[in-house]
């Protein structure tokens, strides 16, 4: 290469690649985000343990599931930020620092690793063949939410209802059917997506 062509390919644009994949995963992050809120402030249903059944861990398996395991963790961490800040977006429309002190607490901040290590678990979808993807996708939910969401579910139910272990385990088993349910609605929300949008699963990070 002649140094007036190196000069000429210098003097061109940065390619936009880059710019539009940043874009892009601000837009995807956002947008999950958004739906993790709604969802959560759908009316629940009430249980005695006051952690409402709702529909937060389906948005965040999809998160992970769809997004891959950086980006949905992202979609997770703004949620959360932006409830602590005081916007009622977390369950029962209720915001602020002071959900923390809430026997819900645990299963709040488990979610953003059970986001990630769902979409750990589900990278072999990409090379996964018709309905064996969706099989990847579920189980991909089921041991990202069941490693991380309620283990650190049960850990806040301990701390914050004073619970030994076998108490906030029996708490926490409430939750189990309706989460394998969610699951397999994730899983495939998720198998529909990336049937029609293939770019996305070949774009999870």
């Amino acid at each position: 290469m002649t140094d007036i062509t190196k000069d000429a390919a210098d003097a061109l644009p940065a390619p936009a690649v880059s710019r539009s994949s940043v874009t892009t995963d601000i837009a995807l992050i956002s947008t999950f985000a958004a739906f993790i809120a709604v969802c959560a402030i759908l009316p629940g249903i009430p249980t005695g343990s006051g952690v409402p059944i709702t529909l937060q861990t389906f948005a965040v398996i999809l998160a992970g599931l769809v997004l891959g395991w950086r980006r949905g963790a992202l979609a997770v961490l703004l949620y959360l930020a932006v409830g602590l800040a005081g916007v009622p977006i977390f369950a029962e429309a209720t915001g602020g620092l002071g959900v923390l002190s809430k026997p819900s607490a645990g299963y709040l901040l488990a979610f953003p690793f059970g986001a990630a290590l769902a979409g750990v678990l589900a990278t072999p979808a990409a090379r996964a063949v018709g309905y064996a993807r969706w099989t990847v996708l579920f189980s991909a939910g089921v041991f990202g939410s069941l490693l991380t969401i309620h283990v650190g579910g049960i850990i806040g139910l301990m701390v914050k209802l004073d619970l030994d272990l076998g108490a906030a385990v029996a708490i926490d088993v409430v939750y189990l059917p309706g989460d394998i349910i969610k699951n397999a609605a994730a899983a495939a929300v998720a198998f529909t997506l990336f049937r029609a949008y293939p770019d996305l699963l070949r774009n999870r990070r």
